[in-house]
């Protein structure tokens, strides 16, 4: 019997003690900016190059690094503002590689080439425009002379035909003495006289 109530509070024991304690959750483990990772030091929470250099991006702090420097970067990242870092990471990577495919112009020679490919297009520009200009005035002359050959060609009406007046042989009959010459005078004075009775 004694054993049976002892094995009755062992339980009653058991059920009522505390649960073991829960383990805390795991650290996130933050793995270093590449920065940090290349130059194998710590990577501190407040790095300056770790916003800018993710670690999944190695070769962009590489090329920026074997041309200006991990020091010259961050001096530069240090004096500027914050709002102004992601433009100026972005130039040192351009021109980093610039720098290395021409160690000698860097990204001015490029700027150079493309000013160059620039002029060279202006001047193809200026060339087509005129050539478009020569074809335009082209055209209108064509019209122009279209429009002067079908005036010249179309029928025209029947030219008046010249009265037989107009030989000196043919008006000796309008002379006084002629009887179709009088005649036209009469009409012409009757029409006098009937103008100033009105």
């Amino acid at each position: 019997m004694e054993s049976s109530s002892e094995t009755t509070t062992n339980s009653s024991r058991s059920s009522s003690s505390p649960p073991p304690p829960a383990t805390p959750p795991p650290i996130p483990v933050v793995s270093p900016c590449a920065a940090c990772k290349i130059l194998r030091r710590r990577c501190a929470e407040k790095c300056v190059l770790k916003p800018y250099f993710p670690p999944n991006d190695p070769l962009k702090f590489t090329t920026a690094h074997r041309v200006f420097g991990a020091s010259n970067i961050i001096k530069i990242l240090q004096d500027l503002p914050e709002a102004q870092r992601a433009d100026a990471v972005s130039s040192l990577v351009y021109e980093a590689n610039a720098r290395l495919r021409d160690p000698v112009y860097g990204s001015a020679g490029a700027i150079c080439h493309l000013q160059k490919q620039v002029n060279e297009l202006q001047a193809q520009l200026a060339v087509a425009q005129a050539e478009l200009v020569n074809i335009q005035m082209q055209c209108q002359q064509a019209n122009l002379m279209a429009l002067i050959y079908m005036e010249n060609t179309a029928p025209k009406s029947a030219p008046l035909q010249q009265s037989s007046f107009d030989d000196d042989a043919d008006l000796a009959f309008l002379d006084e003495n002629n009887f179709l010459g009088s005649y036209f005078w009469d009409q012409s004075l009757s029409s006098l006289d009937m103008m100033s009775v009105l």
